[in-house]
């Protein structure tokens, strides 16, 4: 398990990487990741100036040289703050840590010498970055959670879509098992769900954009064995996720496929900190708005269990 720099852990102060989607197209997430950490006394640095991460199927492609200089310009500035970063999105996720390993594993004074000096910036190498779920899990702890907690999960079913960017490389990017990850389930557990396992609990929800957006049906298809069998096996009240790819895919696609008849069934889909910030009391209109598949009934059954 990785641990935090000299900044971030111990000041409980960290720099938020929002990426592209979030404030783009799920603003309500990011308000919800805000007002959720601020209930636990964790300062949100916003990381002005920062870029794309970038993802895999930009520069990564094409240049590696120009993707590490991204890379080691976002975290330059985080450094210049004197705070480490999290992220929520899964790809972004995996970019930073896969960029600050190369980085620092060979790259780092070219890169900082070809193109961070020519804009009078450097990154050292000290500050790092993490999942927000092993933030949560690792840094701020369960008991932490509960505590802050005014309303609770209690009697609702929840099964969690684990980011595959934030499993694999394990070596690199590990902080849960990458065989049987827990710690999504033991978050959303902490806020008062039940969270069982079904046969296809693993499986990647399809939503990568190579998959997606080159065959949208097979996409879909390949989603719909998922949902199937969360349906049949645990028939869940909602789907906990921690990466915005998941979120608007597992949502948005589920609308879609209704609309085919290819499923007859609604799934409600969070951001685990969307209920977290719901179960601290805050309103749920400013954190959790944006929906193609509707989540009144699980926000109402959620205001019902005050604590």
């Amino acid at each position: 398990m990785d641990t935090f720099s000299e900044y971030g852990s111990d000041s409980m102060k960290v720099g938020l990487f929002l990426g592209c989607n979030m404030p783009a197209l799920r603003p309500d997430v990011e308000k919800g990741i805000r007002l959720s950490l601020e209930t636990l006394n964790v300062e949100v640095v916003d990381l002005v100036g920062v870029a794309c991460c970038p993802a895999y199927g930009t520069f990564w492609s094409a240049d590696e040289d120009a993707a590490l200089a991204v890379c080691a310009w976002n975290y330059s500035i985080a450094e210049s703050l004197g705070v480490d970063m999290i992220v929520q999105c899964g790809s972004c996720y995996s970019t930073l840590r896969v960029g600050r390993h190369k980085l620092l594993n060979g790259k780092l004074k070219e890169i900082n010498e070809r193109f961070l000096s020519k804009v009078g910036r450097k990154f050292e190498g000290k500050v790092t970055t993490k999942h927000i779920t092993d933030f949560l899990y690792n840094d701020i702890g369960v008991d932490k959670i509960k505590e802050s907690l005014k309303f609770s999960m209690d009697g609702l079913t929840a099964v969690v879509q684990v980011p595959c960017h934030t499993i694999r490389p394990s070596g690199i990017l590990g902080f849960d098992d990458p065989e049987n990850p827990q710690v999504l389930k033991e978050l959303t557990r902490a806020l008062g769900a039940k969270v069982p396992t079904f046969t296809r609990d693993k499986q990647c929800c399809g939503g990568a954009g190579g998959f997606a957006r080159h065959n949208r049906k097979a996409a879909m298809e390949f989603l719909k064995l998922k949902l199937d069998s969360m349906k049949e096996e645990v028939d869940p009240d909602c789907i906990v996720v921690s990466c915005i790819t998941c979120l608007m895919w597992m949502d948005e696609a589920q609308e879609e496929m209704r609309k085919q008849r290819m499923i007859n069934y609604k799934i409600p889909v969070f951001d685990y900190n969307q209920l977290l910030a719901i179960c601290q009391g805050h309103d749920p209109s400013k954190v959790s708005r944006i929906a193609a598949t509707s989540r009144d009934e699980v926000i109402k059954k959620i205001l019902e269990n005050k604590l």
